[in-house]
C-alpha cells in the first residue's frame, strides 16, 4: 500500500527516457566505475612511513691497532699487484652510506682487488666497485 503511494507520486517522471549524448559516446563501465575509487588524500604517505621505519647503523669509529692492522693488509695487496699484477680473494666488509637518512649499513664484498688507489684512499675491485679505506671495517682473505 506503501509502495502505491510511492509509486503514484512518481508515475509522471517514470516513464520519460533517459536523455543521451548525441556529442559523446557512452562511457565503458570500468570507467565509470573508478569514479567512485576512494581517494587519497596522503599519496605516497605509506612510502614516508616506510622510509621512516628502515633501520640504518651508525659507522663505527675503529682503534689504532685495528686501522694498523687494515694498512697492513692494504701494503700486503699492493706488494702482491707489484709482483703478480693480481690479489688474492679478499672478502672486505666496509660502511656503505645511506644516501636518503642518516646513518648506512655495513656491506662485505669478496673478490680481487684490481687497484689500489694511494692518493684518492680507495681500492678498486675487480667488478669495479670503489671502496675507501676509511669507511673499511675489516678485511680477510
Amino acid at each position: 500500500m506503501a509502495e502505491d503511494k510511492d509509486l503514484q507520486k512518481y508515475r509522471d517522471i517514470l516513464e520519460i527516457p533517459y536523455p543521451k549524448s548525441q556529442a559523446r559516446p557512452p562511457m565503458p563501465l570500468s570507467d565509470r566505475a573508478a569514479q567512485f575509487l576512494p581517494f587519497a588524500a596522503l599519496t605516497g604517505y605509506a612510502d614516508v612511513i616506510k622510509e621512516t621505519a628502515r633501520l640504518t647503523t651508525d659507522r663505527r669509529e675503529l682503534d689504532d691497532s685495528e686501522k694498523e692492522e687494515i694498512n697492513r693488509q692494504i701494503l700486503e695487496m699492493q706488494r702482491e699487484l707489484s709482483e703478480d699484477g693480481v690479489t688474492s680473494r679478499y672478502s672486505i666488509t666496509f660502511f656503505l652510506a645511506d644516501l636518503r637518512k642518516a646513518g648506512g649499513s655495513y656491506v662485505t664484498v669478496t673478490g680481487r682487488v684490481n687497484r689500489i688507489r694511494i692518493n684518492e684512499r680507495e681500492l678498486v675491485m675487480e667488478e669495479g666497485n670503489t671502496i675507501p679505506v676509511e669507511d673499511i671495517l675489516r678485511i680477510e682473505s
